[in-house]
């Protein structure tokens, strides 16, 4: 950093209905510095990057860049002036390729006018190449790539812009180690070639490791800014939550003995669609089974076969010891098993609805009579998982996109739970939530599990799975290549067996 004020934000305040969302926040961000934003779901953090990335105008303040007062009417604007924002929630078209994915809406012509394909695909390639990414073929269709793969194109796409402020929220959330690594390095050679980074990210980790300032939002406002060197963990968390904040979450573990009848039995699974293999394991009442590995390892293909989602060639499903059919979501509802998917506002949510459907939409069968729905009863039956789960919003009739990531991942937990499941499936179910929220979902879980609920879940975080587990199943290539005692296992034992190490 050379000390050279690159962007300032002065009283910057934003409302939406039934949410202040900002409240006067000023900031400055240097020329060539990496600054970090931290605070719990709910605190402003992505509020703030949008105004910056001119998705939607503060109600009042001032945007101050390289000297300069700006009014972004959008986000073309910003990218024009040299600010480019990376979101948490991928904004690519599916259906068409990489390169075209990265150069949409400035597609690169040639003298006739006509699309230079050849010339997109020579500076996609470079693009990639930034981030030393050689496995993508810019001609490949988006939908067809991985989630991390497909955030990997979004920050390529970002690049080329030739920021010189760089927005980035939460942009390892769906990386792996070696992605998350790789991308960090990106961010020191940006700051090394004088962009400014600001970027958030629940991974305290990675803020510690590659910022040069960091500042805490809570409730809006914020709380402090401060030189990464001058700063300790516990102190932003606890900056973050408003008090001294203990990180410790134990549970009572369960010990199973090979005589009981397993809840959920697997045997032989295979799709070849899917790239699963020969997968056999066994869940039994009251157990927290956790599915790790590196993103692409078929944790969460798994999960999609057993559910319905995914058809599966061979092998098979026992429920209670009885081999069941599972043909599609209404066979496993049906058997007593839920599914918290990955991506919650994509598979999970219905954004403009209210809390109170989101929550009850799965269970208005029960609540209806003659087709009609018996609103009180569902308002009360949605009202007691509100309380339950401790969802923070200023009403039922909230729509559910204005809640914070945490609460928008309870409310979704909220809606399997009304249908009283035996077995509940969760794919990543802290992805994107702050530290306060996972503890919250970590009780929630772990309570579930005391009521004798058998629980199966995905996370890419190892202690996480370390923290939660009883058992752990690793998966590599489409296959669990080992199963691990939670006494005898460790992050570098986890992850030996991801990377087939072994």
């Amino acid at each position: 950093m050379d000390g050279t004020t690159m962007l300032r934000l002065e009283g910057i305040t934003k409302v939406f209905p039934g949410v202040k969302a900002l409240s006067s926040v000023s900031l400055a961000i240097g020329k060539g510095e990496i600054h970090a934003i931290v605070g719990e779901n709910g605190a402003g953090k992505s509020t703030l990057m949008n105004i910056l990335s001119g998705v939607f105008p503060p109600d009042s303040g001032r945007i101050i860049f390289d000297g300069k007062d700006v009014h972004l009417k959008d986000p073309r604007e910003a990218q024009g002036l040299g600010i480019s924002m990376i979101h948490q929630e991928l904004s690519l078209a599916p259906h068409l390729s990489v390169m075209e994915n990265v150069f949409i809406g400035r597609l690169k012509r040639n003298a006739l006018g006509f699309v230079d394909y050849g010339k997109m695909r020579k500076m996609c390639i470079d693009s990639l190449a930034c981030l030393g990414i050689e496995s993508i073929p810019p001609d490949t269709k988006v939908g067809s790539l991985s989630v991390s793969q497909r955030q990997l194109v979004e920050i390529a796409k970002a690049l080329s812009f030739d920021a010189k402020v760089l927005v980035m929220d939460e942009p390892t959330s769906s990386l792996t180690l070696a992605e998350t690594e790789m991308l960090l390095a990106v961010m020191r050679s940006l700051k090394a070639s004088g962009v400014s980074v600001l970027f958030i990210s629940h991974r305290l980790e990675e803020v510690f490791e590659v910022s040069d300032r960091i500042t805490v939002l809570r409730d809006g406002c914020l709380v402090k800014s401060m030189d990464r060197s001058e700063a300790t963990v516990n102190e932003v968390v606890s900056l973050m939550v408003g008090r001294e904040f203990e990180r410790v979450f134990a549970r009572a573990y369960r010990e199973y003995s090979p005589a009981e009848k397993p809840v959920l039995e697997v045997r032989g699974l295979t799709s070849r669609e899917k790239k699963l293999k020969d997968i056999s394991f066994k869940m039994y009442r009251g157990e927290i089974l956790a599915l790790t590995g590196l993103v692409g390892s078929g944790r969460t293909e798994l999960l999609q076969s057993l559910f319905g989602l995914d058809k599966i060639d061979s092998g098979a499903i026992l429920v209670d010891g009885v081999e069941r059919s599972i043909a599609d979501p209404h066979d496993a509802i049906a058997l007593g098993i839920g599914l918290v998917p990955e991506g919650r506002k994509d598979q999970g949510l219905f954004l403009e609805m209210s809390v109170k459907e989101n929550i009850s939409m799965a269970h208005l069968p029960s609540m209806s009579r003659h087709l009609f729905l018996n609103m009180q009863q569902e308002r009360k039956a949605t009202q007691t998982y509100v309380d339950n789960l401790n969802i923070k919003t200023p009403g039922m009739n909230q729509r559910v996109k204005f809640l914070s990531g945490g609460n928008q991942q309870k409310a979704i937990i909220a809606r399997w739970l009304m249908n009283n499941p035996r077995i509940l499936f969760l794919d990543e179910p802290t992805h994107g939530v702050d530290i306060g929220a996972k503890s919250e979902i970590y009780r929630i879980v772990d309570g579930l599990a005391q009521k004798g609920m058998s629980v199966l879940f995905v996370s890419s975080e190892l202690p996480e799975v370390l923290t939660l587990a009883d058992r752990i199943l690793v998966m590599h290539a489409g296959s669990i290549v080992k199963e691990l005692a939670r006494d005898a296992a460790d992050q570098e034992e986890i992850m030996r067996y991801a990377t087939n190490q072994i």
